[in-house]
């Protein structure tokens, strides 16, 4: 990271008995929001740090570090956060004021007034219930920094979010209309706003992520969608796999790949490391439920697609963070490799039935893991 303080120098001065190397994380436990406050600071972290480095100027409001990354020499803002936030996004035309409470996952809300998007901060996961709280005191928060009322409200359409059950009760309290958008039709929107095209404008776009409520139920995450700020047509997407046990699947990306050679009728041969994982107790339950379509709902994410590989590779089995499996894979990738694995596709459906099999062939092989890892790239 580069240092975006006077702290960091004064940390990092090359003086005997210093570390040679910092490691910097966010002040929090897991899914939990950032402290800000020194007593809180105190009563949350105390287990986690020997030592807390206060200052007389107190924090007014939470916000989280900025991850930006550097591609062909351009940089890609993958948070948005300090540094950043507030400053407001410039769009094509003047809206009403409008709140878009955003998704369930990392979730940044916005404000809308004339052609400013006043993007919020990263909130975090609003699971959490003092994600949550922060969630909403920075609703508030923005409100009145921007003197903005809003006369519209926008949420996801997934009915179990939290940020969609806010909408929807703030929606019915204030009598506000409410507009339900679905979870990668926003992403499409989204990067016609943030490259300023109009009402007019319609593309093609590739909305690729881990999962969003879809139209017919299905969690959807690997689209190409086409379409515009008020409609789109689902052109393809990737086929659907069952996800068993939905979250645990998530967490257990062994669990990912077996699903995903169900689905393209590929066996679990027992040498494959996924099958290796999996005791014989855990692969004959996951059969079952497989079979008669026990908690397996269907799923084209992308983010699955790249667990499942992971996992046919050996790279990672057991998740112990989000994208772990997908993260480890990326960072083997060898530059040099030039050779791709390819999809088949019928009609609508891109099927990675030939990834499959061509990845285990190449496994066999005994090629590199980092060759795999190009190729599936």
């Amino acid at each position: 990271m580069l240092p975006y303080t006077p702290l960091h120098h004064l940390l990092l001065e090359a003086e005997p008995g210093y570390p040679e190397v910092l490691v910097m994380t966010s002040g929090n436990l897991s899914e939990e929001p950032i402290a800000y406050q020194d007593a809180d600071a105190g009563e949350r972290l105390s287990p986690l740090a020997d030592g807390f480095l206060l200052h007389n100027r107190e924090i007014h409001m939470r916000t989280d570090d900025s991850v930006v990354r550097v591609f062909e020499g351009a940089p890609y803002i993958q948070r948005r956060a300090r540094g950043y936030a507030p400053d407001p996004i410039l769009i094509s035309e003047e809206l009403p004021p409008i709140l878009a409470t955003g998704a369930e996952l990392k979730n940044t809300f916005c404000l809308t007034h004339r052609d400013y998007a006043f993007l919020s901060h990263h909130i975090g996961d609003l699971e959490n219930y003092e994600t949550l709280q922060s969630f909403e005191e920075g609703i508030q928060h923005y409100q009145r920094l921007f003197r903005v009322q809003p006369e519209m409200l926008a949420c996801d359409m997934h009915p179990n979010y939290l940020a969609t059950r806010y909408a929807q009760e703030r929606a019915a309290r204030e009598d506000l209309p409410l507009v339900q958008v679905q979870h990668h039709h926003a992403h499409l929107a989204a990067c016609l706003a943030d490259n300023r095209w109009t009402s007019e404008d319609v593309l093609i776009g590739l909305s690729l992520d881990g999962t969003g409520y879809g139209t017919d139920g299905a969690i959807w995450g690997g689209e190409v969608l086409l379409g515009g700020y008020t409609g789109y047509q689902r052109l393809f997407h990737l086929k659907y796999a069952p996800l068993p046990g939905g979250d645990l699947s998530v967490r257990r990306p062994a669990r990912m790949a077996l699903a995903h050679l169900w689905s393209a009728g590929i066996d679990w041969e027992a040498d494959l490391p996924p099958v290796e994982d999996l005791c014989m107790e855990e692969r004959i339950a996951l059969r079952g439920q497989l079979q008669h379509h026990l908690n397996t709902p269907d799923t084209s994410s992308m983010g699955r697609l790249f667990d499942a590989a992971s996992a046919l590779m050996g790279i990672r089995q057991l998740a112990t963070y989000e994208g772990q499996a997908a993260i480890e894979m990326e960072a083997l990738v060898d530059a040099d490799e030039t050779a791709r694995y390819t999809f088949d596709l019928h009609g609508d459906e891109i099927d990675p039935a030939p990834v499959w099999q061509a990845l285990i062939a190449d496994w066999r092989a005994g090629l590199p893991q980092p060759r795999m890892a190009a190729r599936f790239h």
